[in-house]
């Protein structure tokens, strides 16, 4: 069953739940029911600088949809999904409580806003709409600015988006081999979103990009990083799509790629879907169905009554047991978070510590002012390497920590764990600014002159004077000698001291810059986890209060039934049955979604 078969059985569990008084029900569903409608499957094409992500992804959908440029390189990210006729917007996110802002803008005229040097427009990304089958099932195609690693800033907002993304494509073409930072990129990727395949681009530009696949291969197989590498040819499929030439596009090595898309990603993200809303709509029809047979059982009589009636009765001690547990939870969570946001702060001080410290290691070998855009920039680097890993650790625990918090309901069934996609993660790492060095002049000439002049002089007189007592003048070649090596002393002294000078003014800049990322990425990096635990605690609480709303209800129900006459008990039995069978009907249909599909492969980029 597909993703609109999964809706429909949402909806009609809803409309269920309702109408036998479980509105507690409708907050799960109706979150089950957005996260089908609105979650496609979003697939982000990262990778370095100019290695073919953009005519990765004009290949892959036969269409210019993202700027393609041979000496400008992409600023910012384009999404890419299905629309019914073409159209581009470009998208500015000013943050805190204000709305984002959207611009129609012409389709040819895109390039101009994404491959603008430096984004000077400000623009947070642009979004292009195309009709095309591949997207129509919801694939979203999300082509990146290249990464420069993990220590860059576009590596670090990279990382931050990955827990929004079902899988990556991560571009690497056929040159050279995998680098020691794209390794540790996708290391870190891996731990975050770990459904990640590797396109080797630009075949038909490297008669050896068979061995270059292969070291690739072994290089994540070395780095214990599951990741097929699929070669491919950008120039070829187009070429192949123009002239209908079958033959030509095998040998592109885009059927490969589009097959792994479509079975390994859209699919595999297509059942996690509908397992998950299965999964929903199952745990509402088993709490459902337990009321009404224990109703029904109540009303058939007898000693069965009773015996039923005990039962229940220790059910009511389970659910005393659950609201005993609801504090001890509460108590995991509470701490959880205390830790988590502790040990966070924590390794992002020590992080920017050991940064701080090689930074005056580099300052104490060189004059700030020879050095000084290789350093801000190398400083940044730095900086958004260490708040990446920083944020790659702090969502690992958050995912440990909700694990932690589901083990206390274990025993009522399997682990029921939140969703944590819609908690922003991408704060921890939009607000790294780069440092600003102290603006100290060098010592001009008519400066070393007057410096030299000055030290000169004093030699000069000091010799002349010794000079004058064995009865030589005043100025004579060994004073003059002394002024000018007592000059130039003077002047490299002056010189020394400006340079150490200038290096502690820049360490001085450093630790300024590193305390003030400290306190506004640790201000960020609280408030997220302040989400995640508010997450965690609204879904834990619905979960627990639904447990103990089905116990008390089935109890209730079934102390009623007792009271009930002969004849509102054969009614009530017969319309008891009739509900039990729509129940077990939509139970069957929930059940029908967790079914393998069958996927039929075509050409689709057409």
């Amino acid at each position: 069953m597909s993703v609109p078969a999964a809706i429909d059985v949402v909806d009609l569990a809803l409309q269920a739940a309702l109408a036998y008084g479980r509105a507690d029900f409708g907050a799960r569903l109706r979150q089950t029911r957005r996260r089908l409608t609105e979650d496609g499957v979003r697939v982000l094409v990262v990778g370095e600088f100019k290695q073919g992500k953009s005519h990765l992804v004009n290949a892959l959908l036969n269409a210019s949809v993202c700027p393609i440029d041979d000496d400008i390189a992409t600023a910012v990210p384009t999404v890419v999904r299905y629309a019914e006729q073409p159209a581009a917007v470009v998208v500015h996110e000013y943050g805190g409580e204000a709305p984002a802002e959207s611009k129609p803008v012409p389709v040819d005229r895109l390039t101009d806003y994404v491959c603008d040097p430096g984004n000077r427009r400000g623009i947070s990304y642009a979004e292009v709409g195309v009709p095309r089958t591949l997207l129509a099932g919801g694939l979203v195609v999300v082509d990146t600015p290249g990464v420069g690693g993990l220590a860059s800033m576009h590596g670090a907002a990279t990382i931050a988006a990955l827990p929004l993304a079902d899988a990556v494509v991560f571009v690497s073409d056929a040159g050279s081999e995998l680098t020691a930072p794209e390794l540790d990129f996708l290391r870190h990727a891996a731990q975050v979103c770990p459904n990640i395949v590797c396109a080797l681009t630009k075949i038909d530009l490297y008669p050896h990009w068979r061995r270059i696949a292969e070291i690739d291969r072994r290089h994540l197989a070395n780095a214990e990083l599951e990741a097929e590498v699929v070669p491919v040819s950008s120039t070829l499929r187009l070429h192949a799509v123009r002239t209908n030439d079958h033959m030509l596009n095998t040998e592109s090595g885009f059927p490969v790629l589009i097959g792994h898309l479509r079975d390994r990603i859209a699919g595999q993200a297509d059942q996690l879907a509908r397992r998950a809303a299965a999964q929903d709509v199952l745990a509402v029809t088993e709490q459902l169905t337990t009321t009404m047979r224990a109703q029904l059982q109540a009303y058939q009589g007898g000693d069965a009554s009773a015996e039923l009636i005990r039962e229940l009765e220790l059910a009511q001690l389970r659910a005393d047991r659950l609201r005993e547990r609801s504090a001890r939870w509460q108590q995991t969570l509470s701490d959880g978070i205390a830790d988590l946001i502790s040990d966070i702060e924590y390794d992002l001080r020590d992080r920017m510590r050991q940064i701080g410290r090689d930074a005056e290691r580099e300052i104490d070998q060189a004059d700030p002012v020879a050095m000084e855009d290789q350093f801000a920039a190398w400083l940044q680097q730095q900086v958004s390497g260490a708040a990446s890993a920083n944020f790659v650790w702090a969502m690992e625990r958050g995912r440990w920590l909700a694990d932690q918090v589901a083990d206390h309901f274990a025993e009522d069934g399997d682990k029921v764990l939140p969703d944590l996609r819609d908690v922003d993660f991408a704060r921890m790492t939009g607000c790294i600014d780069a440092i600003e060095l102290p603006r100290n002049e060098k010592l001009k000439l008519g400066n070393k002159l007057l410096l030299g002049m000055r030290g000169g002089y004093g030699g000069t007189l000091m010799f002349g004077m010794a000079g004058t007592l064995v009865g030589m003048a005043l100025l004579n070649p060994f004073s003059i000698a002394a002024g000018l090596l007592l000059g130039g002393r003077t002047v490299r002294e002056e010189r020394k001291r400006l340079v150490q000078r200038r290096q502690m003014e820049a360490k001085s800049a450093v630790r300024r810059h590193l305390d003030d990322v400290v306190f506004q990425l640790g201000k960020e990096s609280r408030d997220m986890l302040r989400e995640v635990q508010r997450t965690l605690r609204n879904h834990f609480t619905s979960h627990a209060e639904e447990l103990q709303r089905s116990v008390n209800d089935s109890l209730h129900a079934a102390q009623n039934a007792l009271r009930a006459n002969k004849e509102e008990c054969k009614r009530a039995i017969s319309d008891l049955q009739a509900e039990l069978a729509r129940v077990a009907a939509l139970e069957d249909r929930a059940r029908e979604l967790t079914a393998e599909p069958r996927l039929v492969l075509s050409e689709v980029a057409r």
